[in-house]
């Protein structure tokens, strides 16, 4: 048996598809690039934007029309199935399978019925979201940790709490099982997510995974020194982190990074965290949003430019080597000119390394959609020109500024362009290209950056 997979949107559902392929994995099913040689094809979809949402209705409509030239079972899953559901059925009756957030427990009962050519009528929605034991993809190096899932931030522009639902912790144990048997399988760096990341907080106590290898000196040290924490209250991020760091210190992981952080959950314990273990890559994604107090308001965001910039300043005070990066969604129901002045402000202030930048986009359900200030498309495309054009320029500036420097950078595999270069990225989250033996991917390697070309830089193997 054979599938075919396409995923669309943030980290969480790669993640999450990497979950999903172990399964079919598992049951012996072979991935394939050629759909129409597949038994099974799989989209998991995004509803973040408009767009995300359009591109994923072309893509149905794709395999709809290749189903009736060759059988086989199309999946749609992830938070477009969550928020549509039976919509979906409705409007292209070709897909066998709608499967929400909630509903993906029940992805290995939908395999095991293709193989034996059934379809299940009806999947029950899980009350509560269920993790997924790994994420692991098989033959990387860097890998995805889901911590927590959902939000309770309700952001006046935002559908993910509508569809990924409120917040809810990962037993740590678990997490740091999943990182131990990815070092196992040969991963030096994983990132954490959450779709709030450091709102985690574990507060159910121990709770002991069938499969925890307490025979394994890391994990066994994890369970007492978890036990520990817990007997005062409950792990939030800065603990989990600290915790964390203290066990993978003496693994073979090398770097740890985490995505998604909001300005109003990063807290000074979690800077002291991160400045003191070197195990944490040098870069936060801290996602702004907006430079306009007005609008930040508007935007339910619950922290002022002001407050952002205090998080700024402290990061790059214990942390002198950080980079940070951002989101920036301009063209907000009532922005005016002066709040476009504001975040152009705020990106010359602040000096991102990169920004995702976008305009606003209004999502059915949440209460932006209805603002009775909608601005045009063409004054919110024009406005996201200027945004994009001054932080380009920003990017180019702080990236050409560390050309001549000496960093260390995994080595993610070969590059697109030549087999005798290697690709990695350093801990400030920067792309580079250097030459050397393909024998070195998978490494933690020093590299001098000799000169920048767009966003990637081209660099000289430094011997130790």
């Amino acid at each position: 048996m054979r599938y075919f997979f396409e995923t669309y949107g943030c980290q969480m559902n790669k993640a999450e598809s990497a979950a999903l392929e172990l399964i079919l994995a598992e049951r012996g099913w072979e991935s394939t690039i050629q759909p129409e040689t597949a038994d099974m094809v799989i989209i998991n979809t995004c509803s973040v934007r408009l767009t995300a949402e359009n591109r994923a209705w072309g893509r149905i409509a794709h395999y709809a029309a290749l189903k009736r030239q060759h059988s086989f079972i199309l999946v749609v899953t992830g938070c477009m199935a969550e928020r549509l559901k039976k919509k979906m059925l409705e409007k292209q009756p070709q897909i066998d399978y709608v499967l929400g957030n909630f509903q993906k427990q029940a992805f290995a009962l939908v395999v095991d019925a293709a193989a034996d050519g059934r379809i299940i009528p009806d999947i029950e929605e899980s009350p509560q979201f269920t993790f997924a034991a790994s994420h692991y993809e098989k033959g990387a190096f860097k890998a995805f940790v889901p911590i927590m899932h959902g939000c309770n931030n309700f952001c006046s522009y935002c559908i993910v709490p509508y569809v990924r639902g409120r917040e809810i912790s990962r037993n740590p144990l678990a997490i740091l099982l999943e990182i131990l048997q990815m070092a196992e399988q040969g991963v030096r760096e994983v990132e954490l997510l959450g779709q709030n990341v450091n709102s985690y907080n574990w507060l159910d106590g121990i709770s002991i995974p069938a499969d925890y290898p307490l025979d394994n000196p890391l994990a066994a040290k994890a369970q007492v020194q978890l036990v520990a924490l817990l007997d005062c209250g409950a792990m939030d991020f800065p603990s989990l982190l600290a915790w964390l760091a203290e066990i993978l210190g003496g693994s073979s992981i090398g770097r740890i990074r985490f995505v998604s952080s909001h300005p109003k959950d990063l807290s000074e314990r979690t800077i002291d965290v991160l400045a003191k273990y070197p195990i944490f890559a040098r870069h936060i994604h801290l996602c702004v949003q907006h430079g306009s107090n007005r609008i930040l308001q508007a935007m339910n965001r619950k922290y002022t430019v002001e407050k952002y910039l205090e998080l700024v300043n402290a990061l790059r005070k214990k942390i002198p080597e950080i980079t940070l990066s951002t989101d920036i969604l301009i063209g907000f129901p009532g922005e005016t000119e002066e709040d476009v002045q504001a975040t152009l402000q705020l990106l010359e202030t602040v000096r991102f390394a990169y920004a995702y930048m976008y305009y606003f986009n209004p999502r059915e359900g949440t209460p932006a959609a209805e603002m009775d200030t909608q601005l045009s498309m063409v004054d919110k495309k024009q406005r996201l020109a200027r945004i994009i054009s001054v932080q380009r320029a920003i990017s180019q500036t702080v990236m050409q500024e560390r050309v001549g420097q000496t960093v260390q950078i995994l080595a993610e595999g070969l590059s697109r362009k030549s087999s005798s270069e290697l690709l990695g990225r350093t801990e400030q989250d920067m792309m580079v290209v250097c030459k050397g033996d393909s024998s070195l991917i998978g490494s933690f390697i020093n590299v001098k950056l000799e000169t920048l070309r767009g966003t990637t830089f081209k660099a000289r193997l430094v011997e130790d």
